[in-house]
């Protein structure tokens, strides 16, 4: 692949993915510019890959792939492991106008679980990937993926059993 076809497909990668990347992204690593920074990684990762990228699997389960073992190296790093990311309260400035937060209680929910079942829930459910397609991202058998889906689903069910019967 020429330079130039390399350009042309990174371009129309990048568009396409940018923002099913970012958010998968996020949901891993719980800050928004860690999240570019990872995003940034993975299109840089798979502009030079991408001459090995045999087409075995999808190129939107290529990319979160390669999204998911960056936000891994990520989280192993030593900025990342001994770096306080939250700010107090009372480190964050006034706000400017009314904010109603929404309802994050599902989402807090999927991201508390172990990450085993937390991976198969966001490729599966929050970024609509098939059985298979999750299969491949995350080099698993279907049935595997399936199973955690299901145990994540029973997971789910009791963590916010309480929430739902109070709405």
């Amino acid at each position: 692949m020429s330079d130039e076809e390399k350009r042309a497909w990174l371009e129309q990668a990048m568009a396409q993915w940018e923002t099913s990347l970012l958010r998968l992204c996020f949901a891993y690593l719980h800050d928004a510019s860690l999240a570019e920074d990872a995003v940034q990684e993975t299109f840089l990762k798979a502009w030079k890959g991408c001459g090995r990228f045999r087409r075995e699997a999808e190129e939107r389960t290529w990319l979160m792939r390669i999204a998911i073992n960056t936000c891994k190296d990520m989280m192993k790093s030593a900025y990342f492991r001994h770096t306080d990311r939250s700010a107090g309260l009372d480190q964050l400035p006034e706000i400017a106008c009314a904010f109603t937060p929404a309802d994050d209680t599902v989402t807090r929910a999927v991201m508390n679980l172990p990450p085993r079942y937390r991976e198969v829930v966001l490729l599966r459910w929050m970024q609509g990937l098939t059985g298979d397609e999750t299969a491949r991202a995350l080099h698993l058998p279907r049935s595997t993926v399936y199973h955690r889906l299901k145990k994540a689903q029973r997971m789910l069910k009791q963590a916010l059993e309480e929430w739902y019967h109070a709405e």
